[in-house]
């Protein structure tokens, strides 16, 4: 008489705080076939509830933070959101944290949380393109792969990472590139962190600037950072707009040059008068590619200027302002932009 097998036992699924925000995933269509929506319409529970199996994939305890399109995304909210990032991943039952986002901004609070929140567990930032109304929807398999990233046991010390068409992308890499279509997030300097298609997933390399619990930035107290304004090159700048941003308070500018970092004489000019009088200047990118090298183009020992390295005005801008919280010397700031 054969014995009967004992049962084995269950297996414990990870646990997995996602914290809502708003954003074109929540957002509902009127009418459904139109194109313009309104973000932040739907709760997470029924975000959660629209992508089928993924209650197998982790525990999950879900959380409203804001319901906000990302363009409205602001300093108080960022600070929100990484404060309730690290009170989950403090918590030893907690292995991951998924943050549901509007795309417009995403990238910028991925690379804040990456600089402030200190934990090796994995942070997940997801999205979409399509309202949750819409034909052929992108938010559930997004949400779904997020989900299974956040669990993944492999998933940690990577920093802080972005979920969007079965893509996998490091915080300090990504940026929305197209104003619509799915694929919109592209890693552009040092390729994907990874794959992921209906939770398998396929990790690559590792990031290779300090993040997360690496990081020596903080957000302490309720004193706002510094404030760092973006002034766009172009062709015929005239140096009002440098001039306008120092007038209204500024201590830091990020100015989006021509090619590797340019700008004309004239706003040359207005950004040394600022570099000299104290503000902290970068120069970054408007290209959305390539490195921006210290004393290329122009000389940034004899100007007092600070060359961006890798990362494009939104995110230089991000480390200027924690970078100011910390230091106003311009050699510092520099290297700062080398590790980061």
């Amino acid at each position: 008489m054969s014995r009967p097998r004992p049962k084995s036992p269950e297996r414990k699924l990870p646990r997995v705080t996602v914290l809502a925000t708003g954003g074109t995933i929540a957002g509902a269509q009127s009418p459904r076939s139109g194109r313009s929506y309104t973000s932040g319409v739907f709760s997470i529970e029924a975000l959660l509830g629209a992508a089928p199996g993924i209650e197998s994939l982790a525990e999950l305890e879900a959380v409203h933070v804001a319901s906000i399109g990302s363009q409205d995304m602001s300093e108080a909210v960022w600070r929100d959101i990484a404060r309730r990032t690290q009170a989950a991943l403090d918590r030893p039952e907690v292995s991951g944290v998924v943050v549901t986002h509007g795309t417009d901004t995403m990238e910028e609070t991925a690379y804040f949380l990456n600089l402030v929140v200190k934990s090796s567990k994995p942070v997940v930032l997801v999205g979409a393109m399509r309202p949750a109304t819409a034909i052929s929807a992108d938010g559930p398999m997004n949400l779904y792969n997020a989900v299974a990233t956040a669990a993944h046991p492999e998933a940690g010390c990577r920093g802080v990472l972005v979920v969007a068409n079965d893509e996998i992308h490091f915080a300090r890499e990504v940026a929305k590139t197209n104003t619509t279509q799915v694929g919109t997030f592209k890693s552009t300097h040092r390729g994907l962190a990874g794959l992921v298609s209906a939770a398998r997933i396929h990790f690559y390399g590792w990031p290779v600037r300090r993040h997360t619990s690496g990081s020596d930035l903080v957000v302490s107290g309720s004193r706002p950072l510094p404030r760092v304004d973006i002034v766009y090159a172009h062709a015929g700048m005239g140096p009002e707009a440098i001039r306008a941003a120092v007038r209204s308070g500024a201590r830091g500018l990020v100015v989006a040059g021509v090619g590797n970092g340019n700008m004309n004489a004239a706003a040359v000019a207005a950004a040394r008068t600022a570099a000299r009088a104290g503000i902290a200047v970068v120069r970054s990118s408007r290209t959305g590619g390539g490195v921006v090298e210290r004393n290329v183009e122009m000389d940034d020992d004899r100007l007092g200027f600070i060359a961006s390295d890798e990362l494009n005005p939104q995110k230089a801008r991000i480390l200027l302002m924690l970078g100011l919280s910390q230091t106003r010397d311009v050699a510092a700031l520099q290297e700062l932009f080398y590790a980061y």
